[in-house]
This record gives structure tokens, sequence and C-alpha cells, in this order.
């Protein structure tokens, strides 16, 4: 049996409700931040914001946010960043994540995450001479009073496609 190959584009349908609905708003159907009610709002090409209401949705046994939609709400966002903007000719892929909970979320909690302008083209500089570089960015979630209530890292690893001559 051949083995299976992820291609690392954009799925599909993922393109076609971004091309048809805008990025943010093609995230207002995927079934996890529905069922949550996340709502993403780009700020501009490096940087998104997301916000959590709470609700039973996504409240825990104990009336809090449920630790799996705090995370939810950031997992997909500096991988897309950078597929956004570093181009087609890049993989950008999760290598890892780690969410600390600091203090229990209530009302609306929000997170930013942003990747500079200057670190883009440190990645495609990196990536032109190594052929690959491994990321870690962290995110606070914070409530209505910026208070934090998670810690979120991650590791994302970047390469050239195959053939590719960025």
């Amino acid at each position: 049996m051949a083995k299976e190959r992820a291609n690392f584009n954009v799925f599909p349908l993922w393109k076609f409700l971004q091309d048809e609905f805008g990025f943010d708003e093609s995230f207002h159907v995927f079934g996890p931040f529905l069922g949550a009610s996340i709502r993403p709002r780009t700020i501009d090409p490096c940087t998104i914001e997301v916000f959590m209401p709470l609700v039973l949705n996504n409240t825990n046994y104990v009336g809090t946010h449920f630790g799996g939609s705090l995370y939810s709400m950031c997992d997909p966002w500096y991988m897309a960043i950078l597929i956004r903007n570093l181009g087609p000719d890049y993989i950008v892929w999760d290598k890892s994540a780690r969410i600390e909970f600091v203090r229990p979320g209530r009302g609306t909690v929000s997170a930013q995450f942003h990747v500079s302008p200057e670190e883009m083209a440190e990645i495609k500089e990196i990536v032109a001479k190594d052929r690959k570089t491994i990321r870690h960015y962290n995110t606070r979630v914070v409530d209505e009073n910026n208070q934090v209530v998670a810690l979120v890292e991650k590791e994302i690893y970047i390469r050239r496609k195959m053939g590719s001559t960025a």
C-alpha cells in the first residue's frame, strides 16, 4: 500500500467558505467554534483577535469556561496567519501545543495572535538557508478585566515545499 501524504494546502471547503464569506465569517460555521460561540476578528494580515462569551455550550461542570473550548479558540490562528502571509510555497504545520489554566474563565474571554512582518521575513530567510524552522508562540487568554485565564504555547513547523523556489 502506498504511503498517503498530506498536501498541506488549504482544504477546498475552507477555501470555498473563505472566498464566499470571508476569512472571519468562514469560522462562524466551523463546528467547534459554532458550538462554543467563538468569534474571530482579523485586525490586520498579521493579527487576529478571538472572543468567546460564556454560554451554555461552552460551560464546564462547575459553570466556568470549558478548557477544551478555551484551547479550541486558540488552536488555528498562528498556523493560519503564517499560511496566509508566507504563501503556497511553504508548509506550515502545528507541531505541539500546551495550555495552562490560570484561573476560572467567566464572562467573555479573548486572545490575540500576532506574527510581525519582520518575523515573516526572518522565517523566509531561515527557511531559504536551512530549509525549515520551528517557531514558538505564546498567547494569553484574558477575561473582561484583562486577568489571565489561560496561557497557550504553540510550536509551529515551517518549511519550503519540495520543488518550491521561494
